[in-house]
């Protein structure tokens, strides 16, 4: 898709789909008192402008382009989930700006993450790697947005967990990009782009609004708040300071060592890496 459609699909997405929702609304509530052919023309009118938003928010909207440069945001050794060097959209939708998100788990040699599995059906945050490990900034930028004010809930990454990890999303889709996104910051790193490091650690942030950074400065640490199944850092890349209103942005990593030597990319969705302070050294 060409750049200006898909940023003109991900301005719209969100108005789209709250309108119909309120025209299917409008005809649930008023319909049966108002005169012909309303209840027939907002039936037909929310559901279509619905459908839509809902293609728009699931599969359209991909923005094209050379991958943005950037350091990794982690060190030492991490997994890769949900990679968008596997698939394009990453996470299986458009919205939010995530078409090119990645999530990547603390994965040190000595000391595994829990494996998902029946039992336990729920841990605590500190029992994994990732909680509390360094966020660090991928580039020299501005923050325009700290969020940290989410509490880092019990993990979910169990099959007995799962039905309630789906009425949990479903509830924070209902109450706003914040309580999906959790902790977060939102650094404007030039040329009309923006960095998101998201599902931080509550009051781990080290920066306000308005404050330079520089990359490789330690910005928040590593946290289970928000949509999150464990701890872990989702990172992505976006046109617009509002994640209401972004395209997702295609990027890239300057240097970062798997098992075939050190190279620059994303990782590919199960592959482990080693980042920044770590790519000389086998330490995790």
């Amino acid at each position: 898709m060409e750049p200006r459609t898909a940023v003109a699909c991900a301005r719209a997405r969100m108005p789209v789909l709250w309108l119909g929702l309120a025209l299917i609304i409008a005809k649930l509530v008023a319909g049966d008192h108002l005169g012909a052919p309303w209840p027939e023309v907002l039936t037909a009118l929310g559901g279509t402008v619905f459908v839509v938003g809902m293609a728009l928010y699931l599969r359209i909207g991909t923005v094209r382009g050379e991958p943005v440069p950037l350091d990794a945001p982690v060190s030492g050794r991490w997994l890769a989930l949900n990679s968008p060097a596997g698939k394009v959209p990453s996470h299986g939708v458009h919205a939010y700006g995530q078409t090119y998100a990645l999530d990547v788990v603390h994965d040190p040699t000595d000391r595994p993450r829990p494996a998902f599995g029946w039992w336990p059906p729920a841990r605590r945050a500190e029992h994994f790697p990732a909680f509390g490990r360094p966020v660090l900034a991928p580039a020299d930028g501005t923050v325009v947005r700290v969020h940290d004010r989410e509490r880092d809930h019990w993990s979910r990454n169990s099959w007995l967990a799962l039905p309630y990890l789906l009425v949990e999303a479903s509830l924070r889709e209902l109450l706003g990009p914040g309580r999906i996104l959790g902790n977060h910051l939102v650094i404007d790193i030039g040329d009309g782009r923006y960095v998101v490091m998201a599902h931080l650690r509550r009051r781990s942030v080290r920066v306000a609004a308005g404050d330079p950074v520089i990359a490789g400065q330690r910005l928040a640490s590593c946290g289970n708040s928000g949509n999150s199944t464990e701890p872990h850092l989702h990172f992505q890349v976006m046109d617009h300071p509002r994640i209401l209103f972004a395209a997702g942005l295609p990027f890239r990593f300057s240097r970062y060592r798997t098992d075939d030597g050190v190279r620059g990319g994303v990782p590919r969705g199960g592959q482990a890496f080693i980042a920044p302070s770590g790519v000389d050294s086998a330490a995790g």
